[in-house]
């Protein structure tokens, strides 16, 4: 409820703006609301909020569809793979990114000489390009939805997003001149992709890529492909609780709140059990990610970097 009061409320002060090009900082705004709602429907798909489950699966199918403009079903799929096996090449979509190479395999794939020299530094541009992830994630859930093949509630998702995207650009356009409209426009998807690209990336990034024959057990799977990231309250605020990214991988369902709770005890248990628990500043993340990128794209690193994990590593 709170959610959708503080959108009314940033409706009523767009309205209340009129056709000015301080709306471009409205439009930052926004974003920042659309990737909090997001969280929130991040929590709910873990089963986070109510206890009944079809509770928690409609109310994250509002938010993402009709709030967010992001397909739920499309989501859910890719993202219950990545919990499943996190940082596994082969298993983990989030490991195959596209424009950026993960591993030395994917930057030595045949390329021009520019697309080459890019990835070679593409550590530097990553950053950028993650003014471009609002529109892929919004994209690729539509393309999901009108694609033949099996979606579950198709038309409600369908009905949905064609909601969310029509009364967007229509209060757009009905409030602003077309040129700042679709400024306006531009501003929020790369804001909101940015904004979410970098809770993201902290989380796996540079962390040890598994090989696809490898097998791990639950702690380990869970504990050595992911990172925390210090900060305390306000740091849970802007990355929605993801920035106890440990905690949630090896408890999905826990309440965001809880989740600081248990973390001296997760950190402790992987002490005395002598598995490698990662904890790092948010600028430390920053810079371990994209100084990973880039020796990647050199493809002079072997990304099956931690030593229990080479250990383990099947021949």
């Amino acid at each position: 409820i709170g959610a959708l009061v503080i959108l009314a409320a940033w409706i009523l002060v767009f309205i209340w703006i009129g056709d000015s090009w301080w709306q471009l900082f409205n439009a930052g705004v926004l974003a920042i609301i659309m990737a909090q709602l997001g969280f929130l429907g991040h929590d709910a798909a873990h089963r986070q909020i109510f206890k009944s489950g079809r509770w928690n699966d409609w109310t994250s199918l509002i938010i993402a569809n009709l709030l967010v403009g992001i397909s739920y079903g499309w989501w859910r799929n890719k993202h219950n793979k990545h919990h499943a096996n996190p940082n596994k090449v082969g298993s983990d979509p989030d490991v195959s990114l596209g424009a950026i190479a993960l591993t030395p395999e994917q930057a030595s794939r045949p390329r021009s000489r520019l697309m080459k020299w890019l990835v070679s530094h593409q550590g530097w541009y990553f950053f950028p390009i993650l003014l471009l992830e609002g529109l892929s994630l919004r994209s690729e859930g539509f393309r999901r939805v009108v694609k033949r093949g099996p979606v579950e509630h198709r038309w409600v998702e369908f009905t949905l997003l064609m909601v969310r995207l029509c009364s967007f650009v229509t209060l757009a356009f009905l409030v602003l001149s077309p040129g700042k409209a679709v400024a306006f426009i531009a501003v929020e998807l790369a804001v909101f992709g940015f904004y979410l690209g970098s809770s993201f990336a902290p989380n796996h990034i540079g962390m040890p890529l598994v090989s696809p024959r490898l097998k791990l057990d639950f702690l380990r799977r869970q504990v050595l492909m992911s990172r925390n990231i210090s900060g305390g309250r306000l740091m849970s605020i802007l990355m929605g609780g993801l920035n106890y990214q440990v905690e949630h991988h090896l408890f999905p369902s826990m309440a965001r709140p809880s989740l600081r709770k248990v973390q001296p005890l997760v950190a402790a248990y992987c002490a005395a059990e002598g598995v490698p628990y990662t904890q790092t500043t948010l600028w430390q993340s920053y810079r371990v990610i994209i100084r990973y990128l880039n020796t990647v794209g050199l493809r002079g690193r072997d990304p099956f970097l931690c030593p229990l994990v080479a250990q383990r590593r099947a021949l």
